[in-house]
């Protein structure tokens, strides 16, 4: 008997993500799954119904229904409480669900007899890479918050030459070189700033200057032997 998969349409405020595109509804119904599509899931990202149906997935108005019949629920954010309840006991949720944040949700789901995966729990380790969803949203986090960054402040980022004179490129410091501050150094960057880049692992400071920025070396060294941040005192 073939596996149904449900794809939801998520409900949280300026979410438009989904958690599959048609690529991969095509990709599971090859396989052999029956996958459901909460209508309008995909409008947020750009991808209609119709976009779903040609890939072989069937479109659902009721997001109920769709619950009540998946083996498998695919979200991007973690389901509600009304969404759980509806789900039959047995299934399986994949998405962010972040059980350290949201303790209730995790004991709901528990409770209910429903397995979930915490996508963001699974380890940044070489061959899970295809399943890593924070590297590649932090990217966009970095990206984003440049561009706002931009927009909100009084001044050019590039240095501009007028016929009324030069004006200076902005001055810009970015606190973090993760994959969201090299992202936003990069960035920050190629809208022709002035660029400072801070962390308090010093192994960092490669990474920033390979960018074009320089490093800020304030002496700390706070680095595990994995390459991560550790905590540090008061």
């Amino acid at each position: 008997m073939a596996i149904t998969v449900g794809v939801l349409k998520d409900l949280a405020a300026n979410e438009k993500r989904v958690s599959i595109v048609p690529d991969g509804a095509r990709t599971l119904t090859g396989l052999g799954a029956n996958v459901l599509v909460e209508s309008e899931a995909g409008d947020g990202a750009f991808f209609n119904d119709d976009d779903y149906e040609l890939a072989g997935a069937k479109v659902v108005a009721l997001r109920q229904e769709l619950l009540e019949i998946s083996d498998i629920i695919i979200t991007v954010q973690r389901p509600s409480i009304a969404d759980i309840k509806a789900m039959r006991k047995g299934a399986f949720v994949v998405g962010l669900i972040m059980p350290d944040r949201y303790p209730d949700i995790a004991q709901y789901l528990m409770e209910k007899g429903i397995t979930a995966f915490s996508l963001e729990k699974i380890p940044r380790i070489s061959r899970a890479q295809a399943m890593d969803v924070l590297t590649s949203q932090s990217s966009v986090a970095g990206y984003s918050a440049t561009i706002l960054a931009a927009e909100e402040s009084p001044r050019f980022l590039p240095m501009l030459t007028t016929a009324a004179g030069t004006i200076r490129p902005s001055r810009v410091l970015v606190v973090g070189a993760g994959v969201s501050g090299l992202m936003a150094i990069a960035t920050a960057r190629r809208l022709g700033a002035s660029v400072t880049g801070y962390d308090i692992r010093r192994t960092a400071g490669e990474d920033i200057k390979s960018l074009g920025a320089r490093f800020l070396n304030l002496n700390i060294e706070a680095s595990t032997s994995g390459g991560y941040a550790r905590e540090l005192t008061h």
